[in-house]
């Protein structure tokens, strides 16, 4: 397991126990999320090992490598997704200022976003750690994603721009995956990180039950105020932010399948709503935003 006597941020040895959680998807098991003191970052304590977290991905539950449609929270998350992808497509064209261009993204899963962009005209590439994903991705979009090892072998500043669509949070060693960013996006490229938001209103009425802690797959916890720390600490400019104002409606839903609520899926969306409302008039309360990055 991995465990940090020191902030994995700032260095700080600061740190104090936040919260424990249960992994609701596959073992059941718990895990401490811990804080620091002196910077706010949330991190999850004596994680697995990357060599051996590979068995925490292993249920059909996993839509993001499974692709699975059975069921009313794996239907909502397919309406979303549908939504989700069309406003993502229009985002990298806005942000960048290009109808198509060169675009890699990290954590392509079954390739649902590579194939909008490339159906749109750009060159894509995708980096997935997980087989069947790539599999899919090939058999269902032509879309031939490189397993992680690849990235190293990509030809630096090559890149229009780089996606992480909730990918960031489940890294080992992000400082490497920012640094590999930072290599291969071309002068004034822009890179698009979508992340949970620990200080979301969701996020805070769910405590320890909120499906954003995702613990053990997630290993960082990002809000707002840590993020721009982190890229500060990186060589990152934080240039935007935006919302993913849907993301509330499934992870509430999850989040009430957590506590054994009865009608979980009706309750979830009542609440989600609430939580959309009110973060209208506060956006950085939101359950996931996107922040637009570059080079420093």
């Amino acid at each position: 397991m991995v465990h940090h006597e020191k902030c994995p941020l700032c260095g700080s040895d600061n740190i104090s126990d936040k919260l424990e959680c249960a992994d609701h998807l596959v073992s059941n098991e718990r895990f401490g999320i811990c804080e620091c003191n002196s910077c706010g970052f949330v991190f999850t304590q004596d994680c697995p090992e990357e060599n051996t977290i590979g068995k925490y991905y292993e249920s059909e539950e996993y839509i993001s490598h499974s692709d699975i449609s059975k069921g009313l929270t794996n239907k909502l998350y397919q309406a979303v997704r549908r939504v989700m992808l069309k406003r993502k497509r229009n985002l990298v064209k806005k942000i960048t200022g290009l109808s198509h261009g060169t675009l890699l993204d990290i954590g392509s899963g079954t390739g649902h976003f590579a194939s909008i962009m490339m159906n749109s005209g750009w060159e894509v590439k995708g980096i997935e750690i997980n087989d069947s994903a790539r599999t899919y991705s090939k058999e269902h979009f032509n879309i031939s994603a490189l397993s992680p090892a690849g990235l190293s072998d990509l030809q630096s500043t090559s890149f229009d721009c780089i996606t992480l669509w909730h990918v960031l949070e489940h890294f080992h060693d992000p400082f490497y995956y920012i640094s590999e960013i930072k290599r291969l996006l071309k002068p004034n490229g822009k890179c698009v990180i979508a992340l949970p938001n620990y200080s979301s209103y969701d996020a805070g009425y769910y405590g320890k039950f909120w499906a954003g802690y995702d613990v053990p797959r997630h290993l960082w916890h990002f809000s707002p105020e840590s993020f721009r720390l982190f890229c500060d600490k990186t060589g990152l400019r934080l240039s935007g932010w935006h919302t993913l104002p849907l993301d509330v409606f499934y992870i509430s839903q999850l989040s009430e399948r957590h506590r054994d609520s009865s009608a979980a899926l009706v309750r979830g969306l009542a609440k989600a709503s609430v939580f959309a409302l009110r973060a209208l008039l506060k956006r950085e309360r939101t359950s996931s935003l996107i922040y637009v990055v570059e080079v420093a």
